[in-house]
């Protein structure tokens, strides 16, 4: 199966122990895909401390994706030609087009599709 990637709306709906979002994920693991969180997300999303035990343990079963420059360049590209300013839902974006995934799971449906739209390929979104 191919893969899933997680955008912040995910990592705060596990944070907030959202039962939608810890069955998709239980269902991600079960199928033995491994759900991307690219690094942006991360940071956008974590605070520290013992009150994030949840989003903790649910990036125990992630691969958090590390940004190289030419990563970086092409999140900024993809962010110019959707005309859209967060580039760390560009980030989710790009990283999800580049490896194939099959879903990206959010809770802003509306930004993935615009900047998806942006590059012109198909990609099942989740909503949390």
């Amino acid at each position: 199966m191919p893969g899933a990637t997680y955008d912040t709306g995910a990592l705060i709906g596990a944070d907030r122990n959202d039962r939608r979002m810890w069955a998709l994920h239980a269902g991600f693991i079960a199928e033995e895909v491994v759900p991307t969180v690219p690094a942006p997300v991360v940071a956008e999303a974590w605070r520290g401390g013992s009150r994030q035990a949840s989003l903790a343990r649910m990036l125990a079963g992630c691969e958090v994706e590390t940004m190289t420059a030419e990563q970086a360049r092409q999140v900024g590209v993809l962010a110019g030609r959707a005309d859209h300013d967060d580039v760390v839902d560009a980030a989710v974006v790009e990283g999800a087009t580049r490896r194939n995934d099959e879903v990206i799971v959010t809770s802003n449906e509306t930004h993935m599709r615009k900047l998806l739209d942006a590059t012109g390929k198909r990609i099942r979104i989740e909503a949390v």
